[in-house]
This record gives structure tokens, C-alpha cells and sequence, in this order.
């Protein structure tokens, strides 16, 4: 019987080890465009390997229970991930890490709850550790349902009241003495009280986060969630979930501190401040300029070096597969054609990316923002098609601005710029936009996949017609 537990036990091992390495593999597949889809297979499989090995382990209790857990979330999420609008891409992301961190701190509560009717817990460490997972994974879920509700328009971007920091800080503080409490007493009382006090504290740190800062959000919490299901594993001694929670966490801090530092905003000024200096901002002067889709089609047919900006509004109008096809024109009439990426365009981490990917780009198309921004003075047109507050000049003109300070594409500086926009509505950070006034901008008004085909077949226009 003990070589048979013996062998179990070592087979669920091994097969931690495997899956461990293809996180690992498709963790270093993700960091490059052209590997990034296989790395995301690798990486599912090795989840597959670590789930299945799972129920090999001795003593696993509510099988039947968790078979019907893992074929509801896999159908739903299946469903649900099939029929997602890529518009609706950054909400889900939140809402599924989200999920990802309730479910760490359902595992806190149900070891709470066991090691208060027993009466003691396994030892210092793991309950120190199921404690602040059980918190960290709370304040994820909970910050992650609000930022989805604000990408999705059903809150509000801000909200904000007098004290609020204030009042945060001593929810902070009441959430850590529940939490002491309940580790010396097991007391249920005191465990209820420290997650209604952590899940409300996730409320409270997110709500008023600005539009601008979403898609750090959501990194950050998508690195509370992998933080918080490793200490869990460690509860529950089990190895995969430890490697799969530090490889998340570890990879969420990374990304987290490499847009803040894009965005020149220390995390603290994510979570506890906001962009500029406040107080009345400057004046727009000037007048914005339509032009109609056949100059602007000469314009670029005629230009030697085309840059194209893209942000959400491309997601919106599902218009990248229109402007490839417009680039691809360009680029055989020999115009030097290149996609400007923000490191924060759209509303979450590498939307912008996706998009392109989808459409087909070639990466050595793609350039980041530090590396073409020296390209701008001579760039003959920039085309700028749904992105807003990357682009606009006053987060470096205006202290008042509240997205002052933000590292920007300096698309201003270019001898043309063709903004292609379906109204004159502000962006998410809700501020008028600068360089929609500048002298050298036009506005080609409309949605943006039919100006994109407008403008391509002008081209073909401008080509006899052919193909």
C-alpha cells in the first residue's frame, strides 16, 4: 500500500516538474510577438498536465465535485472567450483575473474555517501566509470587478471625496488588526470581519483610479492574483501552484513596473495619486480641420515615410484588417510604411499588439515608442486612427493636465497629421485632445474601418484602378 502511495506521490511530483517547465517555456515564448501564440499553448498544456496529475494525489476528498467545478468553468469560459468582441478584450481580462484571485481567497477561507473548528492552525507560517493570500486575493478580486465595470461604462471613471486616501489608509489598517486578531483567536468573527474589510478595501483602492491608469491596473492586479495563489499553494503544500502563482506574479510585476515607468508614474501614483498638478487647465486655441478621405489619400500615396498610430478606437471600428490592406498599398507605391505602439494604448497591456497580430502586421513593422519618436520631425504623414491620450501634447504643455507627465507619441511634431475619429468626443482620460487643433492636423471624421477602405480604395484610384 505505501509503494502504491509511494509511486502516486512521485508521479504527481514528476508531473508538477513537467508542467512546471512548460510554464517556464511558454512563459519565454510569450516575450516575443512571433512566439507569443505557441507560448500560450505551452503554457496550456503544461496547466492541463498540472490539473490532471492533481487528482492522483492521495487523500483528495470531493472528486465528483471538482469535475463538475473544472467542466462548467471550461465550458463557460470557452463560450464566453469565443464570443468576446475584442473591444470587450480588456474587460474579460479583468474579470477573469479577478476570478483568479477570488478563488485564491476562497482557499484562505476554507483553511480558516477548518483551523477554527479545530481549534489550531498547521503552523505560524502557513497561516501567516493563508492570511495575506486570502488578502491580496480578495483586494484583486474585488479591484478587478470594479475596473471591469469601469472599461466596461458601467461606472463611472473616478470617484473621488474628500479623504478618501485617509479613509482607505484606516481600511487598511482595520483589515491587518482583524487580521492579527483572527491569527491569535481563530475566532470566526474575526475572520468574517477581515474579508468584508479586504474586499471592500479592493473597492476602495480602485475606485478612484483614472481611465488613464487602467491598463497598470490590471497588470497590478494580475500580479496580486499570481502572488496570492502561490502563498495558497504553499498552504496547501502543493507545488504547482506555487511555480504557476511566482511565474504570475513575477511576470505581473515586471510588466507593471515597465508601463509605470512608460507612463512616468511611480505605482504609489497609480494607486494614491493622479496625473498633474491640478487646478484650471489651459486653454485649446484654434479650431479643428476635416479634410475629405481622396486628399488624404494623395497626401500619404505621395508621402516617402507614413507612420500609423493606432488605439482603441481601431478596436471599436474592428478596423485593422482595412488599415494593413491601406498599408499594404502604400508600401508597394514604395512609401516607407510604420505602426507608432504605446506601451499603454488601448485599455489593457499589448492591445494594440493584439490587434495587429490579428490583422497579419509584420513585427519589424511595430516600433515602440522610444524608438519612434526621433522618427516624427521627418515623418511626412502620421496617420492617427482611435487613439486619444497617447498622442496629446498637453502631458507635456500643461501642469494642470491629468495626464501630465505621461510619456507620449510625439505625433505632433510630424509635417502632417490625419486623425481619423467618429465625432469630437474626448478620450478616457475625458480631456480635450491638443493636437486634433494643432495647425498640422486635419480630422477625417467617420468610423473607422469605412475611412480606412474609403481611403483605400482612393488609392486604387490614384492607381488606374488596379490591383
Amino acid at each position: 500500500m505505501s509503494v502504491g502511495l509511494d509511486f502516486r506521490t512521485w508521479l504527481v511530483g514528476a508531473s508538477y516538474l513537467v508542467a512546471a517547465t512548460l510554464f517556464l517555456l511558454g512563459l519565454q515564448r510569450m516575450a516575443s510577438p512571433a512566439t507569443a501564440r505557441s507560448g500560450i499553448q505551452w503554457a496550456g498544456v503544461g496547466m492541463l498536465v498540472a490539473t490532471f496529475a492533481t487528482f492522483f494525489l492521495p487523500g483528495l476528498h470531493n472528486i465528483p465535485l471538482m469535475v463538475v467545478g473544472i467542466v462548467l468553468g471550461t465550458v463557460v469560459t470557452w463560450i464566453w472567450g469565443k464570443k468576446v468582441a475584442i473591444t470587450d478584450m480588456p474587460q474579460m481580462v479583468a474579470l477573469f483575473n479577478g476570478m483568479g484571485g477570488g478563488s485564491a481567497a476562497g482557499i484562505g477561507a476554507m483553511e480558516l474555517v477548518r483551523w477554527s473548528a479545530a481549534g489550531t492552525a498547521a503552523g505560524a507560517v502557513p497561516l501567516t501566509l493563508a492570511l495575506l493570500g486570502a488578502l491580496i486575493g480578495s483586494v484583486s478580486l474585488t479591484g478587478s470587478i470594479i475596473a471591469w465595470a469601469k472599461l466596461d461604462g458601467r461606472m463611472d471613471k473616478r470617484y473621488t471625496f474628500p479623504g478618501q486616501q485617509w479613509f482607505n489608509a484606516a481600511v487598511a489598517v482595520a483589515t491587518v488588526v482583524c487580521a492579527i486578531v483572527a491569527a491569535q483567536t481563530l475566532a470566526m468573527p474575526w475572520i468574517v470581519a477581515f474579508f468584508v474589510l479586504a474586499l471592500a478595501l479592493g473597492v476602495l483602492m480602485t475606485l478612484p483610479i483614472g481611465g488613464a491608469d487602467m491598463p497598470v491596473v490590471i497588470s497590478l492586479y494580475n500580479a496580486f492574483t499570481g502572488l496570492a495563489v502561490a502563498f495558497e499553494g504553499y498552504v496547501l503544500g502543493n507545488e504547482a501552484l506555487i511555480i504557476a502563482g511566482m511565474m504570475v506574479g513575477a511576470a505581473g510585476i515586471l510588466l507593471t513596473r515597465l508601463m509605470a515607468k512608460a507612463m512616468n508614474r511611480p505605482i504609489s501614483g497609480v494607486l494614491f495619486g493622479s496625473f498633474g498638478g491640478g487646478g484650471q487647465m489651459q486653454e485649446i486655441a484654434g479650431a479643428q480641420k476635416p479634410i475629405e478621405a481622396g486628399d488624404v489619400a494623395a497626401m500619404m500615396a505621395y508621402a516617402e515615410r507614413v507612420v500609423i498610430v493606432p488605439g482603441y478606437g481601431l478596436a471599436v471600428a474592428q478596423a485593422q484588417h482595412k488599415i494593413w490592406e491601406l498599408a499594404q498599398r502604400l508600401i508597394e507605391r514604395g512609401v516607407k510604411v510604420k505602426f507608432a505602439i504605446h506601451p499603454v494604448a488601448g485599455r489593457m497591456p499589448g492591445h494594440m499588439n493584439v490587434l495587429l497580430a490579428e490583422a497579419g502586421v509584420p513585427y519589424d513593422l511595430i516600433a515602440d515608442m522610444d524608438d519612434i519618436n526621433p522618427e516624427f520631425p521627418n515623418t511626412d504623414v502620421s496617420l492617427v486612427i482611435g487613439a486619444n491620450d497617447v498622442v496629446n501634447p498637453v502631458a507635456k504643455t500643461d501642469p494642470a493636465s491629468p495626464i501630465y507627465g505621461m510619456p507620449i507619441l510625439d505625433v505632433v511634431e510630424s509635417k502632417n497629421t490625419i486623425v481619423i475619429k467618429r465625432g469630437k468626443g474626448t478620450g478616457f482620460a475625458g480631456i480635450e485632445n491638443a493636437l486634433f487643433y494643432a495647425d498640422n492636423t486635419r480630422m477625417l471624421y467617420g468610423d473607422g474601418a469605412e475611412m480606412a477602405g474609403a481611403l483605400v480604395s482612393e488609392l486604387k484610384a490614384l492607381d488606374g484602378g488596379g490591383h
